[in-house]
């Protein structure tokens, strides 16, 4: 069992989704072109909105930074579920009853339109409706347990509460949501997008937008210099690109969290599992050519402020072993997700001053039906000015005063990583071996070395392109990452992770560097 693990750990992190399924190619940017609306991110978000558009007789062009639906979207568990953990009984208590049934509705509804759109297009994506369920094992939780049944009840859902799952977890109680589903995303998404192509709508990839101008119309240039002039522009590009205006460096924070994807020798019992305490533990099944898998998920932490990712592999394969007898560990990945201060995404206006600028981002943990709620919220602003659900997931909302306390702690979480990052010494040189990463000193500056497995070792500047904060070294994913805002970058100095437009400047005398390193050794 173990030997299997290891062997897999050897091989880079896969998500199973982009294991499974065929990438198609899209052209890259090569001219100056005009649209009437451009959208910035090829991920859920941004294709369900074209998607949405298209219906409405709009062609939008989707830019994307690298292939489109290989970042979050790619690396999610696809749980179709307006269950977003406990969020409705803390929503009424910060919001009021109204925008927390606007929430409800947008997800709930947000479901029904997956369905819709698979059977309306013949899509093979492996949907299968599931319960949710949000368990805990800490008695001091069942109050707030029982609130959300009450409350979720009230908006309409079919909440119910249990005292046992299917599993060898003694529980205390649990919500369950009935109604809800899991699928395949990127064998829903890749029809969509190939449909959207074949229909007229232009996506290119490989074309990173890293600058915007504001000329009565937008324009978009890219990392290759070449120019989309567009009446209306959506931004969807995960963590906003953009920093002028709206200050959304300051409403953001980035989460990671990780995957294990298990054989077992049980047959799976049915439902989507999640607990409200930490450390966080998911739960679902995917049937595949070769048997079920179980999606094992959890163990999150603020990006570039773990430290030693690998460990959380490590817990999760802990966790896997006692609820199963583990058969082998295939798949393993981890994930990035945007946060805001209430929980709550921002989509809609990029601020209240810019009627031609939208905004997707802040999604967490719930990036499916969100994604939706998302397409159908900016495609009506666009089509007809309004949207029923406008006012909750307005990213100018007066009722993000509620989590002031949020705003505060997470920016002096930034402001301590920023200032202790430039201050704090960097660790005598030392001999590095391959498969590490460490920080190090170049004539009194900090650098990132990293030695793949031939012994060849990297340099690069470990100062982040985005906003100037001290990188961390990654050992799960084998990349430098940024602990303020979420940015992050290959061993070699390239952007795998938004918001930062710019790569990191590489130390090209490497051999007079590993001199010195093996002096000082």
């Amino acid at each position: 069992m173990n030997s299997n693990l290891d062997k897999n750990f050897n091989n880079p992190p896969q998500s199973y989704w982009m294991a499974s399924v065929q990438q198609p190619e899209y052209p890259v940017l090569n001219d100056d072109i005009k649209a009437d609306i451009a959208i910035v991110g090829g991920g859920f978000a941004g294709i369900a909105t074209a998607y949405f558009l298209k219906k409405q007789g709009i062609n939008a062009v989707i830019l994307e930074a690298d292939r489109i639906l290989q970042g979050t979207t790619g690396h999610t568990t696809a749980k179709i579920t307006s269950q977003h953990e406990l969020i409705y009984s803390k929503l009424k208590k910060q919001m009021g009853e109204e925008l927390t049934k606007q929430y409800a509705d947008a997800n709930e509804t947000a479901i029904k339109i997956i369905e819709k759109i698979i059977c309306e297009n013949n899509i093979e994506c492996d949907y299968t409706p599931q319960s949710a369920y949000v368990f805990t094992q800490d008695e001091s939780y069942l109050e707030q347990i029982k609130d959300e049944v009450e409350t979720a009840s009230s908006l309409g859902i079919k909440a119910a509460y249990v005292e046992e799952i299917p599993f060898s977890i003694p529980i205390k109680g649990a919500v369950r949501f009935d109604d809800q589903a899991q699928f395949h995303p990127l064998k829903f998404l890749h029809p969509l997008a190939q449909k959207l192509y074949n229909d007229g709508v232009r996506i290119f990839e490989q074309s990173r937008v890293v600058d915007m101008e504001e000329h009565g119309n937008y324009i978009l240039i890219t990392n290759r210099g070449k120019k989309v002039t567009a009446e209306k522009v959506i931004i969807a590009s995960h963590y906003p690109f953009y920093n002028k205006h709206g200050l959304y460096f300051g409403r953001l924070y980035t989460d990671r969290s990780y995957a294990l994807a298990i054989k077992a020798k049980e047959k799976y019992p049915g439902g989507m599992y999640i607990n409200i305490e930490e450390p966080a533990r998911s739960l679902r099944i995917v049937k595949t050519d070769q048997g079920e898998l179980i999606i094992v998920g959890g163990d999150h932490h603020k990006t570039g402020q773990g430290i030693d990712t690998t460990m959380h592999y490590e817990a999760l394969k802990a966790f896997a072993n006692r609820i199963f007898t583990v058969e082998d560990y295939p798949y393993r990945w981890s994930t990035q997700d945007c946060m805001t201060m209430d929980g709550v995404p921002y989509v809609g206006n990029y601020t209240s001053k810019t009627p031609n600028l939208y905004i997707a981002t802040g999604f967490g943990k719930w990036g499916m039906t969100n994604s939706i709620a998302a397409a159908a919220i900016l495609s009506d602003l666009i089509v007809k000015g309004d949207s029923p659900w406008k006012d909750v997931y307005n990213p100018s909302r007066q009722t993000i005063i509620a989590s002031a306390k949020n705003f505060v702690v997470e920016n002096l979480n930034v402001a301590k990583e920023l200032i202790g990052g430039k201050i704090s010494p960097a660790p005598a040189s030392e001999d590095i071996k391959p498969g590490e990463g460490k920080i190090i000193e170049i004539n009194g500056q900090k650098a990132g070395a990293y030695r793949d497995e031939q012994g060849t070792l990297h340099i690069v500047d470990t100062t982040c392109t985005h906003m100037g904060c001290e990188l961390s070294w990654n050992s799960a994913e084998k990349t430098w990452d940024c602990p303020c805002h979420g940015s992050r970058f290959t061993y070699e100095g390239d952007i795998v992770e938004g918001p930062t437009v710019t790569p990191l400047k590489v130390h090209k005398d490497v051999n007079t560097i590993e001199k010195l390193l093996k002096d000082d050794f």
